[in-house]
């Protein structure tokens, strides 16, 4: 018998990824929520697959509800923050980077945190439970990165592109992104696939000749800014 944290014994040793225990079992929630359902799946599934007594589990969180709640968290977080980031100079006179590259680097480091989790949680927006009122704060979080696409589109298309043109390039640069969660449940996803999307928000915004300087500019920024790009070299449907 093993410890899941001071004085927690564990039924069987975990072989999930994690520093504590928490993580261990936002993994397992993470895994079970995606492939069986969120409803079907009880707490005393997810201790199970951590390996961990239930009365342990409810140590860290006092229901399913807390925790899918934090698992959708994780999902906009990286994303969202990095879009502030990158929102902050968008149409400054002085700015040397374009507001498509802007754009671009969002999009690109939004879509390859999307892919690179072991779970495909963006599946989980689909959920009816993840729009009630009791996840307003990751509702909250996910309509502030959605705003944060539109702010960059209209600095990329600041007039419209043609008659009528919505301008809504940034919310179509967003739904772009979160395509990837379908490809990637449908086996699709490859480790170009976020670049792709990427590149295609740049052609809807009518800047498909310039892609080159474009994806240049973008990658500068997401370095420049400190990020980290998760590995996609092995990706799955999961």
């Amino acid at each position: 018998m093993t410890l899941a944290g001071p004085g927690r014994p564990r039924a069987r040793q975990s072989t999930r990824p994690g520093a504590t225990a928490r993580e261990e079992i936002l993994d397992a929630a993470a895994e079970l929520f995606t492939t069986q359902g969120y409803a079907t799946t009880s707490t005393r599934a997810i201790a199970e697959a951590v390996g961990v007594r239930q009365s342990s589990l409810y140590h860290h969180f006092a229901t399913k509800d807390d925790i899918l709640e934090e698992v959708l968290a994780g999902t906009v977080a990286e994303g969202l923050a990095f879009a502030r980031a990158v929102a902050v100079d968008t149409g400054k006179a002085d700015d040397a980077v374009s507001p498509a590259a802007r754009l671009h680097a969002v999009a690109l480091f939004d879509g390859t945190h999307l892919c690179s989790g072991r779970w495909n949680i963006g599946i989980l927006y689909h959920l009816p439970e993840a729009r009630d009122e009791r996840f307003r704060g990751f509702l909250a979080d996910r309509e502030e990165l959605r705003g944060l696409y539109r702010i960059l589109g209209c600095a990329v298309v600041p007039a419209p592109l043609w008659p009528g043109d919505p301008q809504h390039h940034g919310e179509l640069a967003f739904r772009l992104v979160e395509s990837l969660v379908s490809l990637r449940a449908d086996g699709q996803v490859t480790p170009d696939s976020p670049l792709q999307v990427a590149d295609a928000a740049m052609v809807l915004c009518g800047a498909g000749t310039l892609l080159e300087a474009i994806r240049a500019q973008s990658r500068a920024l997401i370095a420049g800014l400190g990020r980290e790009m998760p590995d996609l070299s092995v990706v799955g449907a999961r």
